[in-house]
């Protein structure tokens, strides 16, 4: 094997960070999913309509039947398995590369939260017709997207994806010199 090929480092279904990926994938999966049945079902947001918390934070019950700010609209339950299907198959090739590759507890962490988020976001579809979305920030009369927790997690996930691929860029830039 040459330095730019190197050997896998696990099998296709478990390698040597994967337990810590599917820990953090769990934790995201239960925290978001309690989450969402807790304000539908407990809390009751639907028939609160905008509930005011902060200055800049208020919740609300928002059912989007898209992808991020709502593109790729999917008002069929067959849309909303396809979409689901689509986070399942992602969530399967992340896995994967957690097991084959994964060479460092950023990189699990990171996989992990996005695979819980985007199963979390999976289920709701299947179940809701969309992702239940609660969250909206807003400043001076401008309103960003209605969020989850589960988006939360899928944006730290790629954050640390994109922190993990600098470092690793950097530290063999250290090494040629």
């Amino acid at each position: 094997m040459s330095a730019d090929n190197p050997p896998a480092t696990g099998s296709w279904v478990w390698g040597p960070y994967s337990r810590l990926g599917l820990i953090v994938f769990l934790v995201t999966l239960v925290l978001d999913q309690a989450h969402k049945w807790w304000m539908l079902l407990g809390y009751g947001i639907a028939d609160k309509g905008r509930v005011y918390v902060t200055p800049f934070l208020d919740l609300v019950y928002v059912k989007n039947t898209g992808i991020s700010y709502s593109m790729f609209d999917q008002d069929s339950f067959a849309g909303q398995l396809m979409l689901a299907s689509f986070g399942l198959l992602a969530t399967i090739a992340m896995w994967i590369w957690l097991a084959r590759g994964g060479t460092g507890k950023l990189l699990a962490v990171s996989l992990g939260l996005i695979m819980g988020g985007a199963i979390g976001n999976a289920i709701d579809r299947l179940i809701l017709g969309g992702v239940a979305d609660f969250f909206s920030l807003h400043a001076f009369g401008f309103y960003w997207y209605v969020f989850n927790i589960a988006d939360v997690a899928i944006v730290a996930g790629v954050l640390g994806l994109l922190y993990d691929s600098l470092m690793a860029s950097r530290k063999d830039a250290a090494k040629s010199l």
